[in-house]
């Protein structure tokens, strides 16, 4: 599975935060769709097939086992190392 900082996502990319829809509406990292990973499986569709996928949660765990999830059905994708956590610790730009 591929994994990149924080600072590596590119500006725009398809970013799936995996985390719970509490821990969502606190912080996200901008432009962040929330597929919360307690009901992943049942939407998966929602995810654009077509684009690079990258997948955060609040430090990396949740999402790499999301991301695994996916690369083990044929579906590449890229966790976020650090999280939202490391995200916001960067500065990078958040929704609230």
């Amino acid at each position: 599975m591929k994994e990149v900082a924080v600072n590596e996502v590119p500006a725009g990319a398809q970013l799936i935060d995996v985390r719970e829809t509490d821990e969502y509406a606190e912080v996200r990292a901008q432009g962040a769709v929330n597929i919360p990973m307690s009901e992943f499986v049942g939407r998966i569709n929602e995810i654009d097939l077509d684009r690079d996928i990258y997948v955060i949660c609040k430090l990396g765990g949740r999402s790499a086992q999301v991301a695994e999830y996916l690369e083990q059905r044929g579906i590449e994708a890229i966790n976020v190392n650090g999280g939202t956590d490391g995200w916001v610790a960067a500065g990078l730009p958040t929704e609230a």
